[in-house]
C-alpha cells in the first residue's frame, strides 16, 4: 500500500509540474503559442470589408489600411465602462477632416459603431 501512494503521489507531482509548466509557459517570444483570449476594447479590430486596420491601445486610436499599412486616421478613445468607447480624431485621408463615432462591444470579438452622422459598421476582433 505504501508503495502504490509513493506511485501515486509522484504522479500528482509531476502531472502538476507538467500543468503548471504549460500555463507558465509562452511568455517569452515564442513561436506558435496560443494567445489568450482578448477581452475589452483594446486590440486590432478590421472592419467589415477588411480594408481598415484599427488598433485602440493605451487611449490611442489608429487604423490603417490593410493591403498598403497607410495611415488612414489618427486619434484618441474614451473607454466608459468595459463595453462601450468614444473614439475621435482625424482623417488622414480626408485632409484632416475630423472623425467621432461610438463604439459598443457586443461580444469579445465584435464592436457595433455608429459614426456622428448615423453611419453604422461593425469591427471585428483580428487575432
Amino acid at each position: 500500500m505504501t508503495i502504490a501512494r509513493k506511485v501515486f503521489s509522484a504522479g500528482a507531482v509531476a502531472g502538476l509540474s507538467i500543468l503548471i509548466a504549460g500555463c507558465m509557459g509562452g511568455g517569452g517570444g515564442g513561436g506558435g503559442s496560443a494567445r489568450p483570449a482578448q477581452t475589452g476594447i483594446e486590440g486590432s479590430w478590421i472592419d467589415a470589408q477588411g480594408t481598415g486596420l484599427s488598433t485602440l491601445s493605451g487611449g490611442i486610436f489608429s487604423t490603417v489600411a490593410t493591403d498598403t499599412g497607410q495611415k488612414l486616421a489618427e486619434g484618441s478613445y474614451v473607454a466608459s465602462g468595459a463595453t462601450s468607447v468614444q473614439i475621435s480624431g482625424t482623417s488622414l485621408i480626408r485632409q484632416g477632416s475630423p472623425i467621432s463615432f461610438n463604439c459598443l462591444l457586443v461580444s469579445t470579438s465584435q464592436m457595433n459603431c455608429t459614426s456622428q452622422q448615423g453611419q453604422q459598421f461593425v469591427l471585428t476582433r483580428r487575432a
